[in-house]
């Protein structure tokens, strides 16, 4: 992949979020999962641009991945396949509610799948703003993360990251941060 722009670089600089892995790769440091997110210049139809010649801009596709493990890869007992696929269904079905979280009124599609003991998310936007572009790929690994911890089933004896998280989660919530 080419290396990204000056503006897209800064973008990235000013929210910092974010750690530069290459050229065009960049890790989202904020969440206790790995977010990446890509970037891959070009010249598209921008929707905000109105049609024609003039719709024609210089805009940035952001590809941004978040993995995650599966419920049995952070718990120490064994989880049935059945909770297991149960809770992979509806972290899914919460997932597509992302639209609402960017900055930009977008339709996105992510896709979930299961890989082994992993679950990886995607999703890709393009926005010629490229600020508002890392802004928006930044809130969707922030929704995945926090989709994942809302559908953390009580009961089970939790290991890493989740006892972090759920740690973190109850301090806050002590000292009314």
């Amino acid at each position: 992949m080419s290396e990204a722009s000056t503006s897209v670089q800064r973008a990235f600089e000013t929210d910092g979020s974010f750690e530069r892995i290459d050229g065009s790769t960049w890790d989202y440091t904020t969440t206790a999962f790995d977010g990446r997110v890509t970037v891959d210049p070009s010249e598209r139809r921008d929707p905000e641009s109105g049609t024609g010649a003039d719709s024609v801009t210089e805009a940035t596709t952001f590809t941004a991945t978040v993995t995650l493990p599966t419920l049995s890869a952070v718990t120490d007992e064994h989880v049935a396949d059945v909770v297991e696929d149960g809770w992979l269904e509806t972290f899914e079905l919460r997932v597509e509610d992302v639209s609402g979280v960017t900055r930009r009124s977008r339709d996105l599609d992510p896709s979930v799948r299961r890989s082994g003991s992993e679950i990886v998310v995607e999703v890709s936007l393009t926005d010629a703003n490229t600020a508002r572009g890392v802004a928006d790929a930044a809130a969707f690994v922030d929704f995945v993360e926090g989709t994942y911890v809302q559908g953390i089933i009580p009961g089970y004896d939790y290991t890493e990251p989740v006892t972090s998280i759920r740690s973190k989660a109850r301090q806050h919530g002590n000292d009314g941060a």
